[in-house]
């Protein structure tokens, strides 16, 4: 029998940090369905709880946050589009850390208006290409976010986001380990 492969660290990226989000709705229905994930290790980290400097001269949570970064080996960044693009906290978060996000999988999980996040998306796998992300094919979209939650916290029609994230994090588990084992096995140069 095959020997089951240690949980790795699922870092959960919260992108939006405006006061009046719903991205927190949209990570909660994520971490609820990651819980039934055994095969990670999850890490909320919420742009909104950290104090990120926009000059990358360091300071702030800069140093804890790379940190996370580091310690993680996949990603799903929880991203709203904002005016065709993705937040510019997030674009922070991004090069505040370097060499810590390279050689890892990173999936998707986006929300806005009638094309669910997709055009942040875009944009966000040439940023994460130049930084050697692996960004997942398959990915969650939840259009007309502000209707497609209930006063739960759950999705009205789940059935479509519920197969792609089921999709998506089989091929995060897929990348996940297997980059894991290359970084331990050679470390990626870049």
């Amino acid at each position: 029998m095959p020997e089951q492969p240690t949980p790795y660290v699922l870092a959960v990226i919260t992108a939006s940090v405006r006061p009046d989000r719903i991205g927190p709705t949209v990570t909660g229905w994520l971490l609820r369905r990651l819980d039934r994930h055994p095969g990670a290790e999850v890490d909320h980290v919420d742009l909104a709880d950290l104090d990120l400097p926009g000059d990358l001269a360091g300071g702030g949570d800069a140093e804890r946050f790379t940190k996370r970064i580091a310690r993680a080996d996949a990603f799903v960044v929880v991203t709203p589009e904002y005016n065709h693009g993705y937040p510019g906290p997030l674009k922070t978060a991004i090069d505040t850390a370097y060499a810590e996000w390279r050689a890892k999988p990173l999936g998707f999980v986006s929300y806005g208006g009638a094309s669910g996040g997709l055009r942040a998306v875009e944009q966000l796998r040439g940023v994460l290409a130049e930084l050697h992300v692996t960004t997942m094919r398959t990915g969650v979209m939840v259009p007309d976010v502000h209707a497609a939650f209930d006063a739960h916290g759950e999705l009205r029609r789940p059935g479509p986001a519920e197969a792609g994230l089921a999709e998506m994090l089989g091929q995060l588990d897929w990348w996940a380990h297997t980059l894991r084992r290359g970084r331990t096995d050679r470390p990626y140069l870049g």
